[in-house]
């Protein structure tokens, strides 16, 4: 990993496709993409292959209903998260530059830390720990 500022660069770990409906929005990227889907986890939430052109390693996805991490916003673009090696120094990073926290640290067992935050433009991304040993 490069450093930048002094701190590791984080990658894009991870993006979520908000849908009112599932099946169409499924049919849609199957269709213009070829992307496959499984059901994993909570009802309703599929996570997406988006498969491999040999020379980048595809960003791991997810297909779940919209959400409102803000209330009253729904999310209509990709949502994308991050992965950091430190979730609580994100977090002050992210206060320090002018952001805000909207969801604290919360650990998803198996997965890592995840903490939800806008930046000063209102987009809202996460920051992820990833740890599969996370409780």
């Amino acid at each position: 990993m490069s450093r930048y500022h002094g701190h590791m660069t984080a990658p894009l770990a991870h993006f979520a496709i908000n849908a009112d409906d599932l099946p169409a929005t499924r049919s849609f990227y199957e269709a213009v993409f070829g992307w496959q889907f499984k059901a994993w986890g909570p009802p309703s939430f599929y996570q997406i292959d988006t498969g491999s052109d040999g020379e980048r390693e595809a960003v791991t996805g997810a297909l779940q209903h919209r959400r409102e991490l803000v209330a009253g916003t729904r999310i209509t673009g990709f949502e994308c998260t991050f992965a950091v090696d430190d979730v609580d120094a994100a977090a002050r990073r992210v206060v320090d530059g002018g952001g805000r926290i909207l969801m604290e640290k919360t650990t998803i067992t198996g997965v890592g830390d995840l903490i939800w935050i806008e930046d000063p433009a209102g987009n809202i991304v996460g920051a992820m720990r990833y740890d599969v040993n996370a409780q």
